[in-house]
């Protein structure tokens, strides 16, 4: 199985039944587009729910370019650049204090 397939980010602007959703795509490369989206089969099985506003990644085909499928829903409290990926915070680093230390002289 081949993995051809144009992933991009978007914003959810409607939702119709069927786990179907219209959403305007926000990434560089198809900016202001919008997609007739449906839910992978994944998210389905683990219940994830999509509102109106959320942002999502879309996985689309390079045959049809009026569909696509939601593979992820990203937090609300998530940050995006400008171009619309996502910024991730660097890890926190880990500090041991000397009270909580395993090893005790």
């Amino acid at each position: 199985m081949s993995k051809d397939v144009i992933e991009l980010i978007g914003i959810v602007e409607e939702t119709f039944p069927n786990a179907t959703f219209q959403v305007k795509i926000l990434s560089p490369q198809a900016k202001d587009h919008v997609l007739l989206c449906h839910l992978a089969g994944r998210m389905r099985v683990h219940r994830v729910r999509i509102l109106p506003g959320d942002r999502v990644r879309i996985e689309m085909t390079p045959y049809d370019l009026q569909k696509g499928r939601i593979t992820y829903r990203f937090r609300s409290d998530q940050r995006f650049d400008d171009e619309g990926n996502p910024v991730y915070a660097p890890a926190p680093t880990d500090v041991v204090s000397p009270r909580s230390s395993p090893h005790r002289s």
